[in-house]
């Protein structure tokens, strides 16, 4: 077993000292904690060295630990020191051989039959990636005696059914009336207790003891304490949990799911359900809420085969649908400096393809997580966070590819758009919103203005699997307010560019609000559907623009058909033939300021909109909200803010609206009155006729869809930003939205 060294002993004791000198005042003499936590327990357990050193130098945000600016080699010998508390003494050296140990835990020994390590491996036991962090001398006991001490989730597991049949496993969560297991062959069951006869822990970890020993297990153990980086092989997606292309294309086919953050590629943001009408509707009840234990929550959850997955601003985890019990919770810890001026701390869900979770970060990574247990497959940077970018929105799963967005509006930034291949990470291409040099695009921002023009991609976008064409909506040029220092278009921002996704070329594209000074985002859905226009069927974009204008394009072709404004405006007295706003003079912001409507949150912003095929209507959120626009005149420094001034409503008053609009006339229907204007929360149709609209003020609200009469409202106790989903499990119809800090779901008494 080896001898310890006199090094390690001598860090040891440094580290002794220096804890008794920083650390005491909180987690006591001992570490058992005080004040502060105990620090020789589960605080240490399969946490790796560098994030402990982290916590020490940075402190913990959110949290009373504060930072201890030292030598990172001093924080070390206070980790070494509380490894040595855990394990009653200095751990034992690595002896084996890790590349051995490698062919061993992949090859003959088996390990890699149950437990994943970076990304390959199986499900059924934990996850490794992380072992290099454990001690010597925890492995060792971890191995020879698996039974001792399971991880929480992975508790052996025998269901006996009503039927009488037996399911073997490991238990993912349980409680008084649910249970959710993964089997013997990695799949996972959602259980009722009801139709359950018995559950029983066997009290025994599905590892066998002596898998590996004497030299084999130093091996072993070398090869997981090295952490080496492994080579991926290829991409095999579970048979019975596999989202493929060809399921994202024919999402309606399969209403009870909802497979891509507008529940189809199209952006309709409509389902098919219809067991929720309007003659029952009112009978709709609570069913269930998950606690995030975290709040600014803005999450529009996936839904597959029951399971559900939705994300907080800094984790993702996955749901029992039926229930809400959880069956697994992926937490990053972001790094402390990823707060940031130009961006807001949130994140709005989920892509899936295949087996796999994909997620984007605030600290701008697109990461991979298996599907089934939440392990990371992958994680790859986008872009360096500490410029002043992030990732808030859900990236889009398309043919074997993932494509994201960036935060880059407010601070000297520029924006783009990137293709992922999904299986390895790989960045396949990037179109880049600010036009590149020789693009005669590039003219439309004066002098050197384009390098931190801005042009945010901060929503998902929409595809198109008839043409293979992506389209992406882009934000506002930098600076917001001052157009002084950017004469001309400055394009490609606040626009919505058709892309081919092997390439990331541009097709065309069309500028809503050429020259933005007002901050007017055009990343609102560009909503893809077929109607009659004039008597001929047409290939139709719809958006209705932060301006207060909709817009329907000809999508194969970025052709302008029609437009009018939807909401209060004072700033245009129209569109002309080719779309372009007809601008009124003077309204530009000034030193002195100008009133002018809408306002910078806009007439509707990123609120998902819903086009129903039955009514032929296109849903939206309103605002009819002004404000008074100044500017001034500032150096751009990248990363800092740069908006050029900024916008006030005296008033406080944000009236708005559910309105719905006719897009072959652009003629609003009917509207429906809100206590308050949202940006943020968005309504869904579905096939029963009814409506569902969320408002910020915590209302969850059903109207019928032909009339906009109410039928129906919850009140969920908190803001609600963002949109209501629906599902089914077992015939049973859901509706599901998140509010503040959780996810509420409703069905049918």
């Amino acid at each position: 077993m080896g001898v310890v060294s006199g090094q390690h002993v001598k860090q040891v004791d440094d580290g002794q000292r220096l804890f008794q000198k920083s650390c005491t005042g909180c987690h006591g003499q001992n570490a058992k904690g005080g004040r502060g936590t105990d620090l020789t327990g589960k605080l240490q357990r399969g946490s790796l060295d560098s994030e402990m050193v982290r916590n020490i130098v940075g402190g913990i945000p959110g949290t009373q630990m504060p930072a201890f600016p030292m030598p990172e080699a001093d924080a070390r010998a206070i980790v070494a020191y509380l490894r040595s508390l855990r394990e009653g003494g200095p751990d034992l050296p690595v002896t084996g051989n890790a590349a051995s140990g490698q062919q061993l835990f992949f090859g003959e020994a088996g390990c890699s039959r149950c437990h994943m390590y970076k990304g390959v491996g199986g499900r059924l036991g934990p996850d490794l990636s992380a072992a290099e962090g454990k001690s010597v001398r925890e492995l060792r006991r971890l191995i020879s005696e698996p039974h001792k001490e399971m991880a929480h989730g992975f508790d052996s597991v025998e269901v006996r059914l009503a039927d009488g049949r037996t399911i073997r496993g490991v238990r993912k969560n349980e409680d008084t009336f649910s249970l959710q297991m993964m089997d013997e062959h990695e799949k996972l069951h959602l259980l009722l207790k009801k139709d359950v006869a018995e559950v029983r822990l066997t009290g025994k970890s599905m590892m066998p003891v002596g898998a590996v020993s004497g030299e084999r297990m130093d091996n072993v153990i070398a090869f997981l304490k090295a952490a080496p980086a492994i080579r991926q092989g290829a991409w095999n997606p579970s048979p019975d949990l596999n989202v493929s292309f060809q399921r994202l294309k024919t999402a309606d086919e399969e209403p009870q799911n909802w497979l891509s953050y507008w529940g189809n590629l199209l952006g309709t943001h409509y389902s098919n359900l219809g067991s929720i009408t309007t003659a029952n509707v009112s009978s709709l009840s609570s069913s269930w809420t998950y606690q995030f234990g975290t709040t600014k929550v803005e999450t529009t959850p996936l839904v597959v085969d029951g399971i559900m997955f939705a994300t907080s601003p800094s984790g993702a985890v996955a749901l029992d649908a039926r229930t809400g019990r959880s069956i697994w919770k992926y937490s990053r810890r972001l790094p402390p400096d990823v707060h940031s001026n130009c961006t807001v701390m949130t994140n709005r869900g989920v892509a899936i393809l295949g087996d796999r979770v994909y997620m984007a970060t605030l600290d701008a990574h697109l990461v991979a997580l298996d599907a089934k247990t939440g392990n990371v497959i992958w994680d790859v940077p986008v872009e360096d966070y500490k410029i002043g970018v992030s990732i808030t929105h859900a990236p889009l799963a398309i043919d074997g590819k993932i494509v994201v967005g960036i935060t880059a509006g407010e601070c000297a930034l520029t924006g783009f758009v990137d293709g992922y291949d999904a299986a390895s990470g790989k960045k396949l291409w990037r179109f880049n919103v600010m036009p590149e040099k020789g693009d005669p695009a590039r003219a439309t921002w004066a002098g050197k203005s384009a390098e931190f023009g801005g042009g945010p991609t901060w929503m998902t976008g929409t595809y198109d699997a008839r043409t293979d064409t992506l389209f992406w909506a882009t934000g506002n040029p930098s600076p917001d307010y001052d157009g002084s220092v950017r004469a001309g278009d400055n394009l490609y921002t606040c626009s919505v560019v058709a892309l081919d996704p092997s390439t990331g070329k541009r097709k065309w594209h069309f500028q809503f609000t050429p020259h933005d000074t007002h901050d007017w985002d055009a990343t609102e859905t560009p909503v893809l559907a077929d109607a009659e226009i004039n008597g001929k069927m047409r290939h139709l974009l719809m958006h209705a623009d932060r301006n207060a204008f909709f817009y329907l394009l000809d999508r194969d072709t970025g052709e302008f058909i029609l437009g009018k404004p939807f909401a209060k405006q004072n700033w245009s007295t129209g569109l002309d033939a080719h779309g372009r706003p007809i601008v009124i003079p003077g309204t530009d912001p000034t030193p002195k300021g100008v009133y002018i409507c809408p306002d910078a949150a806009g007439a509707t912003n990123w609120a998902s909109p819903s086009w129903d095929p039955v009514t032929k209507l296109l849903y939206i959120t309103a605002r009819d909200s002004c404000a008074t626009y100044t500017s001034v005149t500032k150096e751009p420094k990248p990363g800092d803010p740069y908006v050029g001034s900024g916008q006030k409503d005296d008033s406080g008053q944000f009236p708005g609206a559910i309105r719905a609009i006719d897009p072959t006339t652009a003629d609003v229907r009917w509207s429906f009155d809100l206590h308050q204007g949202s940006w943020a929360a968005g309504v869904l149709a579905t096939a029963g006729g009814v409506l569902f609209a969320s408002s910020k003020d915590g209302n969850l609200i059903a109207l019928d869809a032909r009339s906009g009469k109410e039928l129906w409202h919850y009140q969920t106790g908190a803001d609600i930003m963002s949109s209501p989903i629906s599902y089914s499990v077992d015939g049973r119809q859901y509706v599901a939205v998140s509010t503040d800090s959780t996810l509420v779901t409703f069905a049918l008494r």
